[in-house]
């Protein structure tokens, strides 16, 4: 059986996760539907979330890391009353509790506790490490370890839909936010416990108004026009880090940032990362602007 040949190629992709699928599941498939020599993810979504999983391919793989330090949007069903093992409804129910009665107001003045800077502790069904194990492998074998609060910022936490013992909430948070935890912080201070029932990622900075593309659009394309029809849903790679200053660059500067050298560029703010453009508006990468005003490559595209 002849391997099949992989091509290299650059952009992003902006997939709609299906449920029941791991990220990386979902990578792989998609990799091997553009026979893609190199391709990453950018930030696990759980098999029971869908949405927003931007993939990058080649030289997009160089600034995957801005994508995963972006703000993320969610929308959440919780359901009150449950405790389970991993915060989800993937989980074994824990405990029960009696949901009390509650309104709109009561609801919404809880989550004003859980808006702006706050404080969470990690589930232990995650994929942080300890001594080189992810946290979800360890809690699979019984073994709790402690883990340290980390502070998460959480810009909008709004209520939408609520019945007696479920509630629709859309968030929008600063990276390393656990939905989960979130929600289940959310259930004790509501006077019972919680757990996801249904989560969906709409959106990764700086994608808010950008469309995805499923699984089966994918495949469907493959299937009728072949591999080379992909591309027409890859973004640029210059797209992930689009809220960056744009700086252009004379040949010369450009000559010597691709050596590796920082450049003096007049007029330039103190500090903070930028875009490289050429003189012909090609980009080229992301610098950083030193105390002294010259500007240093940090990822180039090759």
């Amino acid at each position: 059986m002849t391997k099949p040949i992989l091509r290299k190629i650059d952009g992003i992709l902006l997939l709609d996760k299906p449920l029941n699928i791991t990220s990386n599941g979902a990578l792989q498939r998609v990799k091997r539907l553009f026979s893609a020599k190199k391709a990453g993810h950018t930030g696990s979504l759980d098999p029971l979330a869908t949405g927003m999983l931007p993939l990058c391919f080649g030289e997009a793989t160089k600034f995957s890391q801005f994508l995963l330090e972006s703000d993320k949007y969610y929308r959440v069903s919780a359901k009150l009353g449950v405790k389970t093992t991993t915060g989800d409804a993937e989980g074994q129910v824990v405990a029960t509790k009696a949901v009390p009665i509650l309104d709109r107001q009561k609801i919404e003045q809880v989550l004003t506790q859980f808006t702006g800077s706050i404080q969470q502790t990690p589930p232990m069904y995650s994929a942080i490490k300890h001594n080189g194990k992810p946290l979800y492998e360890l809690a699979r074998q019984g073994i709790e370890i402690e883990r340290k609060p980390r502070t998460v910022s959480i810009y909008l936490l709004q209520l939408g839909g609520f019945d007696h013992d479920t509630l629709d909430l859309d968030i929008h948070c600063s990276k390393g936010t656990y939905v989960r935890t979130l929600v289940e912080d959310i259930g004790e201070a509501l006077g019972c416990c919680a757990h996801v029932s249904a989560l969906r990622r709409l959106s990764v900075t700086p994608y808010q108004n950008a469309s995805m593309v499923t699984l089966d659009e994918l495949e469907e394309t493959h299937k009728q026009f072949g591999v080379n029809a992909l591309s027409q849903y890859l973004l640029p790679a210059e797209t992930s880090v689009q809220a960056l200053p744009s700086v252009k660059l004379s040949t010369s500067a450009a000559f010597y940032l691709r050596t590796g050298q920082s450049v003096m560029v007049p007029h330039m703010p103190v500090g903070g990362l930028v875009q490289l453009v050429s003189e012909n508006d090609r980009f080229m990468g992301v610098g950083e602007v030193m105390d002294d005003g010259r500007v240093a490559p940090r990822r180039l595209v090759s």
